[in-house]
């Protein structure tokens, strides 16, 4: 029989032959790094039998697929081990994840860092057996007994959850098996590369009224090299954990009495609100209406909405009066009713209202994380309302302002997801096709690549996802661009066009920062919290030698503060060498040295964050250099 390659030559095999059949008529070096395969586009065990005329790909480790099935594999190496050294453990769900694999495991004995060590060890142990793994297929009834049997009550659960005619996949390495849909690599043998992370808590299926398991995470890789690389990255971004550097730097606080909420320290409250002035340049050129709307609204907003039906979970209520109400945690139902107060000629359109306001979702406290996963945020949040010829328009200048904005913070590596529509929603399919055609017709006029992210759009309509790569090569997912005929509809919102008759506006939800408090966190870490010079809480510190020159210190720090510089006076009595030390620690951009010299000729001298000394210089020449820095919002000194 034929198969077809990946480069579209076709290649004869055997009746009945399977990947790995394949990979070794392609070549020997090929069937050796071959460790599952895709056939029709569906990743497969590599002895996965191929239908003829199949289009077949090889899947080595170190592709996309291949670090999945290896990050799958290993994840059922740790869980047999785990069962190994501690009888009596139950296994529940092991996922791959970014980068890596988790296991949740229901076991009387806590985990520690000590007995991650044990399991690696006993990980090795179970690679250098190089045990076959196998898949095999049976009867749902046959695996409740037999995991029954086992004493794995929460495998039993989720068998019991699938239908009486499904033919189930049981993978088994050695004597130890485990319920899975695959694929998985030939034999363990294969793994190696791996390192477990850390122990968490986990509830049983998420649920906080369901047990409480243990969640052992770790990562795994094609080869020692790349574990070493991602272990280096692991480490430098725990250098740079936003909390971590929030706590250093007095950015940010937690508070036990407000789970989830941060509080901006006064240095943290300086870069929250240079971010919105950025924004807020941005919207007086492109013509938007700042607006601010109640935090609070009654509960018939969001049935109207569709939030309460379908974001009633995130959500807080209150009852005043026998009346329902609840903290709205986003704006877009609110700009509706600022939409509506007013009468709308199309001459009026695009009308673009923008709001800062605070939102507040419920979060559980097992997903909180910083200020990655809060309950109480802002965003850059903006709504336009359009008419159907304005929307592309709109949406490409839209496209074009994230790109503008993201380039500020050095974010050039910009990857676009357009999310189509989710299995529950609002709205005709009339009105999708409309929105999807547009936000793709869009993408493709500016030239832009793209990925479908299939059922992945929100409620009212789809969206493009704007994800961009910090310093360090992290994934972070930040604007979004939304086409939504629903609301406009639900709300019977309308203009009047150049025909005088009425019609429906498109709204346009869009945010480029989104949540506020996440892209605080982002670039906290982005820039390691040494900010560029027009975000840095404080830009210069004045450093007098000796108590003797405190005044004149001062001086200068009065002259540069009345230029609008945000600068400080170390006051300590410590050792220059100590302040300097000092000051770095802090990710001040300038320092500026003041003893006898300084004193006496009026000058300053400068050491610049990273570069070190600089020399004498007048004060009018330093604050030129820094507001032609500030202006240009440089990311560099």
């Amino acid at each position: 029989m034929n198969v077809q390659l990946p480069d579209g030559s076709v290649r004869e095999v055997a009746d009945g032959a399977t990947v790995a059949d394949v990979a070794a008529s392609i070549g020997r070096r090929l069937a050796k790094d071959a460790i599952a395969g895709k056939v029709n586009g569906k990743t497969v065990d590599i002895y996965t039998k191929v239908p003829a005329d199949a289009k077949v790909e090889i899947v080595t480790p170190k592709s996309e697929a291949g670090l999945d099935t290896i990050r799958h594999s290993t994840a059922h190496l740790m869980a047999m081990a785990v069962q190994e050294l501690f009888p009596g453990t139950q296994v529940t769900i092991g996922p791959v994840i970014a980068e890596g694999f988790f296991y949740d495991f229901a076991s009387d004995h806590p985990f520690t860092d000590d007995d991650l060590l044990k399991i690696e060890e006993k990980m090795q142990e179970i690679v250098k057996l190089d045990l076959p793994v196998q898949r095999e297929e049976w009867k749902r009834d046959d695996a409740i007994a037999e995991f029954n049997r086992m004493g794995e009550k929460f495998k039993v659960e989720i068998l019991e959850s699938i239908p009486q005619d499904e033919v189930l996949s049981i993978y088994r390495q050695g004597e130890w098996k485990d319920l899975c849909r695959g694929p998985h690599v030939p034999s363990t043998g294969r793994l190696g590369a791996f390192k477990l992370l850390s122990v968490a808590g986990a509830y049983w299926r998420g649920d906080e009224r369901n047990p409480m398991l243990q969640r052992i995470y770790g990562t795994a890789w094609s080869d020692e090299k790349e574990l070493g690389d991602y272990l280096k990255r692991i480490e430098e971004a725990k250098a740079r954990d936003h909390r971590k550097l929030g706590k250093e730097l007095e950015l940010i606080y937690f508070s036990h009495f407000a789970p989830a909420m941060p509080n901006f320290l006064p240095k943290g409250a300086i870069v929250y609100n240079k971010l919105i002035e950025l924004m807020r340049e941005y919207y007086f050129r492109d013509g938007y209406q700042e607006v601010i709307s109640p935090l609070i609204w009654d509960t018939e907003l969001f049935k109207i909405s569709g939030h309460y039906d379908n974001f009633r979970e995130n959500m807080f209520f209150s009852e005043v009066d026998e009346r329902e109400y609840g903290v709205k945690p986003m704006n877009c139902p609110g700009h509706t009713q600022i939409y509506a107060a007013g009468r709308h000629s199309y001459r009026d359109l695009p009308i673009r209202l923008a709001d800062f306001a605070r939102l507040h979702r419920y979060e559980r406290s097992g997903v909180t994380h910083g200020l990655a996963r809060v309950r109480s945020f802002a965003q850059d949040d903006a709504h336009l309302f359009v008419t159907q010829e304005q929307i592309q328009g709109e949406i490409e200048r839209e496209i074009s302002l994230i790109d503008e904005v993201y380039k500020l913070f050095g974010f050039t590596d910009v990857r676009i997801a357009h999310s189509t529509r989710p299995e529950k929603r609002l709205g005709t399919d009339e009105m999708w096709d409309a929105a999807e055609g547009a936000l793709d017709a869009a993408l493709r006029k500016k030239g832009l690549e793209f990925h479908i992210n299939p059922g992945e759009g929100a409620f009212y309509g789809p969206k493009l996802e704007f994800q961009v790569t910090d310093a360090i090569g992290r994934p972070w997912q930040l604007g979004t661009i939304q086409l939504d005929y629903a609301m406009p509809e639900r709300f019977g919102l309308s203009y009047i066009g150049a025909d005088n008759a009425e019609h429906r506006p498109v709204m346009i939800h869009r945010a480029i920062l989104g949540s506020i408090e996440r892209f605080f966190g982002i670039i906290v870490e982005h820039f390691a919290g040494a900010f560029p010079l027009w975000l840095a809480p404080v830009q210069m510190t004045v450093l007098p030698i000796s108590e003797k020159f405190l005044e004149y210190g001062q001086e200068v720090s009065r002259r540069l503060r009345a230029f609008g510089l945000r600068a400080e006076v170390d006051r300590t009595n410590e050792k220059l060498g100590a302040k300097i030390r000092m000051a770095q620690m802090k990710k001040i951009p300038y320092m500026l040295v003041v003893g006898e010299k300084e004193a006496s000729s009026g000058e300053v001298s400068v050491r610049k964050r990273g570069t070190g000394d600089q020399g004498a210089m007048a004060i009018d020449a330093l604050v030129e250099e820094a507001k032609t820095l500030i202006a240009a919002r440089s990311l560099t000194l």
